[in-house]
């Protein structure tokens, strides 16, 4: 069985991947980091090939990753959006929408040039509300468990995911 992280940029996917792979002995597998190993940088790629062509990579890479077994995988933000992913991602894993605040992604992500859709425009704050607006409800649909990622650190995120799949660290 495997662990899949979602929820939107800056939430923390990839931090507490790493982290409950350390703690239970696990592989981890970021989508966004083999797109990038693969194919080069996810804002070239958004600029010369369009985010269809994103989405379809990403597609691609759930395929792959869903077919095994024990990975800890943190996802793209957007990629639970397409039914396929959410779908394969769920055959053999169990999915966890880390929430958060719009606050909270704001501190996380402010001034970061490599996330695409924040990017060419002065109004982060306004662009990153509306996606997550857009996206919770996605999110809590295709998610099997909810964790709140607000006020606190990677470990405690961590220690709460193992804990909800009945693992120990």
């Amino acid at each position: 069985m495997n662990i899949v992280l979602c929820g939107m940029m800056g939430v923390g996917k990839s931090s507490v991947g790493i982290r409950i792979a350390e703690l239970t002995d696990r592989q981890w597998a970021d989508t966004d980091l083999l797109i990038t190993d693969r194919y080069g940088k996810i804002s070239d790629l958004f600029e010369f090939y369009g985010e269809a062509h994103f989405r379809s990579l990403e597609t691609e890479i759930v395929r792959e990753l869903s077919g095994k077994d024990g990975l800890i995988i943190s996802t793209g933000g957007g990629l639970v959006l397409k039914p396929e992913n959410s779908e394969l991602l769920k055959k053999g894993g169990k999915i966890f929408f880390m929430r958060a605040t719009v606050d909270t992604l704001l501190s996380r992500v402010y001034g970061d040039d490599n996330r695409p859709l924040l990017k060419n425009t002065d109004k982060t704050a306004e662009t990153l509300g509306a996606l997550l607006e857009e996206r919770t409800p996605v999110y809590a649909h295709v998610a099997d468990e909810i964790v709140d990622t607000d006020g606190k650190t990677v470990d405690e995120v961590a220690l709460e995911i193992i804990a909800l799949m009945g693992a120990e660290a």
